[in-house]
């Protein structure tokens, strides 16, 4: 088997070793977004500007995103005025983005490449499910923050409609991976993808685990039903 061919059956494992998710992701780096946008519906526009308004910058702040991929993200921050940087583990992803021309950083969320209270406000997006060990990248992003600055964590979660639910689930499993074949450049990436979804905390579980890495006045917000949640918290100071 050639060498693109062994990268586009691959995928990681739950057990979510950073090399084995990093390698995943440059897979799927060329055809990343417009699969996202047709996977979602398009509902991933609307979940981008919502986490934007649950982010509350204002212009000049200092905003690390963090798994931001190709960068799509920070672009819609960055409308708010403030500075944000894009940061990944996966330099494929970051490569995909480059041609927009935002300041981009490799790094990882469990070991971030930035000095203590750093930034104005913190945000992921999508990844922290994909991180070895969660906890300590959300201690991590505690460190960079300042004083009085905020978190947004912003992923998929558990719908709260029983009916939603199941189907929900059902669609994640079956529907997910065939529809991630017709456009993705690593259709088997988005197997991993959602049985990673499948395993990840309810959004109770998830605020109480954010608490327990030092954020305050925890809360969250659903967004399509609790397909995504919204989960903020702010740094003490």
């Amino acid at each position: 088997m050639a060498k693109n061919e062994q990268q586009e059956s691959f995928r990681a494992s739950l057990e979510k070793q950073p090399h084995e998710v990093a390698s995943m992701f440059d897979g799927v780096a060329r055809r990343y977004d417009i699969t996202n946008t047709v996977i979602s519906g398009g509902q991933d526009i609307y979940w981008r500007k919502a986490t934007r308004k649950a982010l509350g910058l204002r212009p000049g702040e200092r905003v690390l995103d963090l798994a931001a991929g190709t960068g799509v993200s920070t672009v819609e921050f960055g409308k708010s005025g403030a500075w944000v940087v894009a940061a990944d583990f996966s330099k494929g992803m970051l490569a995909a983005g480059q041609w927009r021309q935002v300041p981009m950083v490799a790094g990882d969320a469990m070991a971030l490449p930035f000095a203590d209270e750093s930034f104005d406000a913190v945000t992921i997006n999508y990844g922290l499910r994909n991180v070895a060990d969660p906890d300590l990248a959300l201690r991590e992003m505690l460190r960079v923050t300042k004083p009085g600055g905020r978190l947004v964590v912003a992923e998929f979660s558990t719908p709260t409609f029983g009916p939603f639910r199941t189907v929900y689930m059902e669609y994640l499993m079956k529907a997910l991976p065939k529809v991630a074949r017709a456009v993705s450049s690593n259709p088997d990436a988005y197997v991993y993808l959602a049985e990673s979804i499948r395993a990840w905390p309810t959004q109770p579980q998830l605020a109480l685990r954010i608490a327990d890495a030092g954020w305050s006045s925890v809360k969250w917000r659903n967004l399509s039903g609790g397909a995504v949640a919204l989960h903020r918290g702010y740094k003490l100071g």
